[in-house]
């Protein structure tokens, strides 16, 4: 008789096995259907955010010159700071200063941390307010914040070439990221960034809070996908935003951004697994930047779920496909590819 433990709590649903990554069916058929799924958790903040997103078959992170720790102060006027984490690389820095990537991590904007995905390149990442405590802006403000100090700061705090700044994250933070770069062409942001941001990296970004699962619905193509399951989604969707018409302010669902807003945003890179859920929009918003004249790059990788950034490459080969694909596109557009 099997153990409570060993008895499957989300098995792969039939339909998708075929076109599942045959390497990320057996890492899930090993551990991950084991896994009581985070929606059918009771909400327990100290709890659920204390459980990293994988506990097996995680990416261990490189090694880097220098890692340190400090808060910044935000603009709001309340004493509030948030803390960010810096990675600094190995030798000598250009004489200009480092070309910059501010990131955001995932987590639906109820959970992750500086931990969540230490292993993914990385410059400054942000550990912005959680929801429900702190609902939609909030994220986006200490977004925002975030970019005015380092323009303010980061060439004394960190020496930062703040004529190269990036910005990236992945799932809810693919959503800040993007929406971040929107927010920092428009004519109002200040201070202004010294040039154009260089690029987005959104690593399967979230980025229409209306899209369902219903018929006809962004999600009804992999609405059985694992990993991040669409009943879990509606989850962070109803912790995150105040109400329906959230859904529709393009500062939490980038994808309905206004044309003479999109035809603003700097290059983007978008990377996402065929067999995510949020696949659709992802490919979507690449497809309306393109045709709103931003030079955007959409690379789906065949058979990947939402982890194909994540996992390491023992476990699943495309995911050092993926990442090594984010990098020579952040390395591109820094002007660094190919420097050792």
């Amino acid at each position: 008789m099997n153990s409570p433990d060993r008895i499957p709590k989300q098995p792969l649903h039939p339909s998708i096995i075929p076109k599942l990554d045959p390497e990320y069916v057996q890492f899930h058929e090993k551990y991950i259907q084991y896994e009581t799924p985070a929606y059918m958790i009771p909400w327990d903040p100290i709890k659920m955010r204390a459980v990293q997103a994988f506990d097996v078959g995680s990416r261990e992170p490189l090694d880097v010159g220098k890692i340190e720790e400090f808060e910044i102060p935000m603009k709001l006027g309340d004493g509030r700071k948030t803390p960010v984490r810096a990675y600094t690389p190995p030798g000598a820095p250009p004489v200009a200063g480092w070309p910059f990537l501010l990131y955001f991590h995932g987590g639906g904007w109820i959970v992750g941390g500086l931990d969540t995905e230490n292993s993914i390149i990385t410059y400054l990442c942000v550990d912005y307010r959680l929801a429900p405590e702190n609902k939609f802006p909030a994220a986006v403000e200490d977004a925002v914040e975030a970019l005015q100090w380092v323009i303010i700061n980061g060439k004394a705090r960190l020496n930062v070439d703040t004529s190269k700044i990036a910005t990236g994250g992945i799932s809810a933070g693919g959503n800040l990221a993007a929406v971040l770069a929107l927010k920092s062409a428009q004519t109002s942001f200040n201070p202004p960034l010294p040039k154009p941001m260089l690029l987005q990296l959104l690593l399967a970004p979230a980025v229409d809070q209306t899209a369902t699962d219903a018929p006809g619905g962004r999600w009804e193509r992999n609405k059985h996908a694992p990993i991040l399951p669409s009943a879990l989604i509606k989850l962070f969707k109803e912790m995150y935003l105040r109400n329906e018409d959230d859904k529709l302010n393009w500062e939490a669902s980038p994808l309905l951004a206004p044309e003479e807003v999109l035809r603003r945003a700097p290059k983007a890179w978008i990377g996402v697994g065929e067999m995510d859920v949020l696949c659709n929009e992802a490919e979507a918003y690449a497809e309306k930047l393109n045709k709103c004249g931003v030079e955007t790059d959409c690379v789906v990788y065949g058979g990947g779920t939402h982890a194909v950034f994540l996992l390491d490459s023992t476990i699943m080969k495309n995911s050092a496909n993926a990442v090594s694909d984010a990098v020579n596109a952040l390395a591109k557009a820094f002007g660094t590819a190919g420097s050792s």
